[in-house]
């Protein structure tokens, strides 16, 4: 849901502004050149678009998308949406003082995550800033944001990104850690973006589904998901993804953005032995129910994935759908009983050793 209702900011400020507008860099640029040569290669790209490997329609609902994009945005919202000031409990710690050694996770609400594996720094889908391109729509929760750029450790080994939405690839976020950052690792056409923010290609790993990166003892394997992408209007030309970093000590999965398919049972073939499976969990809806995980689906990915721990992300800093704020929190306990799982439970900036 999250492109649709960036769509719908793009398109305000586009009427209200006029196209200079979407002329900014946060925009991204759609690849073109070698890049676009290399994506037209690629076997998950047809008719000028990266497809899903399952038939996927977006808006599965008897309203239209223009419908639904008019009832999230100017319908009456529920009164337990957002959290009051103080709900959600946050934890400022120092990330320059993390232990040298031992695997850790440190999560910074929504999909934004540390992770420390084998002595690496991982930084998955940052944003610290803002989840859309004008500050009027997606703002974080009362008191979630307290994390920014500058809070980050000195040194980040691979920053990964799952695709190219607002809520999981922030401009700004981007530009401030650039220096910081070894290797910028994701999807085929998100290199375009990262390329146009001023990141050396030198150090962008761009791959394809079911490409790794192994130029270390750590692999990084770009996996296939059910969704969608795109920063604006025109046609993006850019792929979503999950991931599978696989270290000598640890198997670690995130989910990404994506709906139920047997790609799950797959990779639980595939990489046996997963530790730890990081799963979207929130911004649902019965509307686009192919495009994100329902709840009901979110115990039976863990199972197939066979994953011995679960931790879920893609809630409590924003406001994508219309559910409680709290209710992933209760669909993952529920997930949990159900299909006899191992979770995880974290607060934001809590440091959970692995």
């Amino acid at each position: 849901m999250s492109g649709i209702v960036i769509t719908i900011s793009a398109v305000a400020v586009l009427a209200l502004s006029g196209t200079a507008f979407l002329a900014h860099p946060q925009f991204g640029k759609t690849a073109r050149g070698e890049r676009l040569e290399r994506i037209r290669k690629s076997p998950n790209f047809k008719d000028e678009h990266f497809q899903n490997q399952e038939v996927t329609t977006v808006m599965t609902g008897e309203s239209g998308m223009l419908s639904n994009m008019a009832k999230f945005v100017f319908g009456k919202k529920p009164d337990n949406l957002v959290p009051k000031e103080g709900e959600i409990e946050v934890i400022k710690t120092d990330l320059r003082q993390l232990p040298d050694s031992g695997d850790l996770y440190v999560w910074f609400g929504h999909s934004s995550f540390l992770l420390r594996l084998s002595g690496k720094t991982f930084l998955v889908d940052p944003v610290f800033y803002k989840g859309s391109p004008v500050k009027f729509v997606n703002k974080p929760f009362p008191g979630t944001d307290i994390y920014k750029p500058g809070d980050m450790p000195d040194v980040i080994d691979y920053l990964i990104i799952s695709h190219d939405h607002w809520d999981h690839l922030d401009y700004k976020t981007v530009k401030e850690l650039k220096e910081k950052v070894q290797h910028f690792v994701c999807p085929l056409g998100v290199g375009a973006d990262l390329e146009h923010w001023g990141i050396s290609v030198d150090k962008i790993i761009e791959l394809d589904w079911n490409e790794s990166d192994t130029t270390s003892n750590i692999h990084i394997h770009c996996l296939p998901t059910r969704h969608f992408t795109g920063r604006g209007l025109s046609n993006p030309k850019t792929m979503p993804a999950s991931y599978l970093i696989e270290t000598p000590e640890r198997k670690v999965f995130y989910t990404g953005d994506g709906g139920y398919s047997d790609r799950f049972a797959r990779f639980g073939e595939q990489f046996l032995g997963i530790d730890l499976a990081i799963m979207e969990n929130g911004q649902y809806n019965e509307d686009w129910n192919q495009i994100h995980t329902m709840p009901y689906q979110l115990g039976r990915e863990v199972k197939e994935l066979k994953a011995k721990r679960l931790v879920t992300v893609h809630h409590s800093k924003f406001c994508l759908a219309r559910h409680a704020w709290d209710e992933p929190r209760r669909n993952e306990q529920k997930a949990a009983e159900e299909f006899d799982l191992e979770l995880l439970t974290c607060k934001i900036g809590e440091v959970v050793k692995l």
